[in-house]
């Protein structure tokens, strides 16, 4: 069987179109396997990116989103239902 997927999921390199085929459905283009990348605990590039996205700023955990409080979200819950 040659030509077959390792992987079933695969993306287009083209159109970015995501297909079970290694063949496009939408342009016809060749699609690989769509893999999530590579994480290893010993990563060496981590404190470079942590650095460029700035977590190391005392700053940053005031920019995370944050969601409302528990009463808040219960108060919304019953003002839908009503």
């Amino acid at each position: 069987m040659n030509g077959v997927a390792k992987q079933r999921m695969q993306q287009c390199l083209n159109c970015g179109t995501f297909s079970l085929s290694t063949t496009c459905p939408a342009c016809g283009g060749r699609a690989q396997a769509a893999a999530p990348l590579k994480w290893s605990p010993e990563d060496n590039r981590a404190a470079l990116r942590r650095k460029m996205k700035g977590v190391e700023n005392k700053d940053w955990p005031g920019q995370l989103a944050t969601l409302p409080s528990l009463e808040t979200m219960r108060a919304q819950h019953v003002a839908e239902e009503e």
